[in-house]
């Protein structure tokens, strides 16, 4: 189960930004995702775990999460992001 993390192409950022935007302060908490998600980073930085897998995403990324997946949040700089799911 991948997570995708690159930077957005401009039809990607020019689609994100009529997305909802998410703001979490600097935390750490479980996840799971019922079904994928899509989100374009806007400020932040996070270090994620799921199972032996760590993955590190920042203000900028362009972040798509499996379904299915369950993971860890570790916010080490609050997060603000566009998002979407299906």
């Amino acid at each position: 189960m991948a997570i995708i993390i690159r930077k957005p192409t401009k039809r990607e950022m020019n689609e994100a930004s009529s997305w909802p935007i998410w703001e979490k302060e600097a935390s750490s908490f479980a996840w799971s995702y019922g079904e994928k998600e899509t989100c374009l980073v806007l400020e932040g930085e996070v270090l994620l775990k799921a199972g032996e897998e760590e993955v590190s995403f920042k203000g900028g990324d362009y972040v798509i999460f499996p379904a299915g997946l369950a993971c860890t949040w570790n916010i080490r700089k609050a997060v603000r992001k566009h998002y979407k799911f299906g």
